[in-house]
Formats: C-alpha cells, structure tokens, sequence
C-alpha cells in the first residue's frame, strides 16, 4: 500500500523547525510526521468559501472560526532536534 506524498505545509513546518533545512527523511512519500490527516472535506470546502467570501465582501463571514476548527498540522508537532 502507497504511503501517499508528504502534506506540503507539514514539510514546510519540518523545515521551518529544522533550522531552514528541509530534514532528510522526508522524501517523495509522507512520513508520520507529513501524512495528510484526515478532514471532512466540506469542513474544508466551508472554511475556503467564508475566506473567499470576506476577501470580497469585507465583512466578517466567519472565516477565522472555519479555519481554527481544522486540523493544523504546523501546530503541535514536537520539534526534530
């Protein structure tokens, strides 16, 4: 079974909290610590739809609750060293 490519924010965080340099275990497929996680998709898609609707409208629609409901996967991952 594929492991699936790494989540790219979660590869960016890996290298934000490994001094800028992206660690060499995370390749082309996902590792523990890059594996997407699992989100209901019309969570995603109502998050997505209340940012593009303020970014239009300038109006609270709700956005920043959205989004801090999803998981976050810069948030809580322990760091490398």
């Amino acid at each position: 079974m594929a492991k699936g490519q790494p989540e790219s924010l979660a590869t960016f965080a890996a290298t934000a909290r490994n001094d800028g340099k992206k660690p060499q275990d995370i390749g082309l497929e996902a590792t523990p610590e890059t594996k997407g996680l699992p989100t209901d998709p019309k969570e995603k898609a109502d998050a997505a739809t209340k940012v593009l609707r303020e970014g239009v409208l300038k109006k609270d629609q709700g956005a920043e609750k959205a989004v801090d409901a999803l998981p976050d996967r810069t948030r809580d991952a322990k760091p490398r060293r």
